[in-house]
């Protein structure tokens, strides 16, 4: 557990600073933790895993939601991700289907 949460936070770390300079470059920064890769926007992560679904996933939590969800995009902290990725780094879809 705390393995996960010092992993999280670490890809918090980077993420800010990517978008930070997303924002200064205009340019889609991903950031790796492991094998999964965080992307500040949805068009980047598509074309990272063009045969796979993009998700949203909470860097908080390590729950992720599908496109058309409540919380898609919406978190405080989160980026876009490959959905079997996201699988494969042990986080899961949202179980209330928000």
């Amino acid at each position: 557990m705390l393995r996960k949460i010092l992993i999280v936070t670490f890809a918090l770390l980077l993420f800010t600073s990517a978008q930070i300079a997303a924002a200064s470059n205009h340019k889609p920064v991903p950031v790796m933790t492991g094998t999964l890769q965080l992307f500040s926007n949805e068009t980047a992560a598509q074309k990272h895993c063009p045969s796979d679904e993009v998700v949203w996933l909470n860097t908080n939590t390590g729950i992720y939601h599908e496109k058309g969800m409540r919380w898609y995009g919406r978190t405080k902290s989160g980026a876009y991700v490959c959905r079997r990725e996201a699988d494969a780094a042990g986080d899961r879809d949202t179980k209330n289907g928000q």
